[in-house]
């Protein structure tokens, strides 16, 4: 039996199990079943979560850590993830995984199979390393609350078909990161998916809390508590993560300067910049820089 240990549940968590009967269907249907998922979900902050799998599990598994850090070992090889980093972890092999108790993780999770299932994680081994560092790039993650939405509300044929079509384009702009050519899209549905635009749309300019509580007529404390039950962080640590996100961007696909990137994501001090990178992903900007150089 699968080792699970989830102590606290994690504020702004999503998560989806399709039943067998569910599974059944998508793997039998000639247009899903080429690729399928099985379950899937984000668990932000991730506290105290572990898991450990013995050889005998029959998915895929794919994780993407944007915040935080954790471990993943696969038979007795342990690999740290960082953010901005993923991995693939392949079907019938022992593995666990668990987010650091000083800095969890929050990740972004897949489980995954289907006829070229196994070709897909061939071209993931034979062209990125173990835990992959790739660019930020927003369409992927709205990619993903997309599928997650069309899942949790029916189990028609036409809706799970059009899910796992969604699904395989998710896991493929990760496996061919490096042709994917990013786009953007707009979800202006609800107030928290605004105010995220704004936020995106702004990423040059700098806001506290009370600036953007009076940008959608809202009271500060009001914000802080839709925004976090919502996305599992505050209005302004989630500027500051797409901020830093969106240097890595600049990083590497730009000559710009350490100076010139801080600038163009609205903080002044480059130094301050520097230490705000090294917090969000684990080492400085030209150290991050010259990594992505050399692969």
């Amino acid at each position: 039996m699968d080792e699970y240990t989830l102590k606290e549940g994690f504020l702004g968590q999503k998560m989806i199990v399709l039943p067998d009967a569910i599974k059944n269907r998508v793997k039998n249907n000639p247009i899903s079943g080429n690729f399928y998922v099985t379950d899937l979900g984000y668990f932000p902050k991730a506290h105290h979560h572990f898991r450990k799998r013995k050889k005998n599990h029959g998915d895929y598994i794919f994780i993407y850590c944007t915040e935080g850090r954790g471990w993943i070992t696969v038979e007795k090889e342990k690999i740290e993830i960082f953010p901005n980093q993923y991995i693939i972890i392949p079907k019938q092999l022992a593995h666990s995984y668990s987010a650091s108790v000083e800095d969890p993780w929050s990740i972004y999770w897949m489980h995954f199979n289907g006829s070229i299932a196994e070709d897909l994680y061939l071209r993931y081994k034979t062209t990125h390393e173990k835990s992959e560092t790739i660019p930020f790039v927003d369409h992927r993650l709205k990619l993903f609350h997309q599928i997650f939405d069309l899942l949790k509300s029916n189990y028609t044929d036409y809706q799970l078909e059009y899910a796992n079509i969604l699904s395989l384009n998710f896991i493929s702009t990760y496996i061919f990161s490096k042709i994917d050519i990013p786009f953007t899209h707009q979800n202006k549905d609800n107030l928290v998916g605004a105010i995220i635009d704004f936020l995106n749309n702004n990423i040059n300019k700098t806001y506290k809390s009370k600036d953007i509580a009076k940008e959608f007529k809202l009271s500060p404390s009001y914000l802080h508590t839709i925004f976090k039950k919502r996305t599992g962080y505050s209005p302004i640590h989630f500027f500051n993560l797409k901020k830093i996100q969106k240097a890595c961007e600049y990083l590497n696909f730009t000559d710009l300067s350490i100076k010139e990137i801080s600038f163009k994501i609205g903080i002044q001090d480059p130094l301050y910049f520097s230490r705000l990178f090294k917090k969000y992903m684990g080492t400085s900007p030209k150290t991050y820089k010259n990594n992505q150089n050399h692969k």
